[in-house]
């Protein structure tokens, strides 16, 4: 991840948006965290499923990068959860994940998720993915 490659951090398509960034590895969520809130986020952590679960109904976040490979619940059982949750708003799930062979990415689509991106993650095509 480069932090040349954040965006004005008045750009309205990212002014005000909440983003839940779920991954044990908390070096790097607290990482990716950062870089998205120097483009104009507001964000929050979660080390595994059960603090994602809680976190989504708290802080309300109108997109979720969720790591697939949790320690307590895979990230799958978590958006599946989540799915079945009346939320408002209703959040886009992004899988951010180690995982990044076809099938895996075709069982992300299945279980709920909107979108995919394998590690490393270029910061720029996340960003992307997210103001779509």
């Amino acid at each position: 991840m480069s932090i040349s490659a954040a965006s004005n951090p008045t750009d309205k398509a990212t002014a005000k948006k909440r983003v839940l960034v779920v991954d044990d590895n908390r070096d790097s969520a607290k990482t990716l965290a950062m870089l998205l809130k120097m483009t104009g986020y507001e964000t929050l952590t979660a080390g595994d499923g059960a603090s994602a679960i809680e976190s989504t109904t708290n802080f309300k976040p109108e997109i979720i990068l969720l790591d697939i490979g949790l320690p307590d619940m895979n990230g799958y059982d978590v958006c599946k959860k989540l799915r079945e949750q009346p939320l408002d708003p209703r959040p886009k799930i992004v899988a951010v994940t180690g995982w990044g062979a076809d099938h895996v990415q075709e069982r992300s689509s299945d279980d709920g998720f909107d979108g995919h991106v394998a590690k490393p993650v270029d910061f720029k095509t996340l960003q992307g993915l997210i103001a779509e």
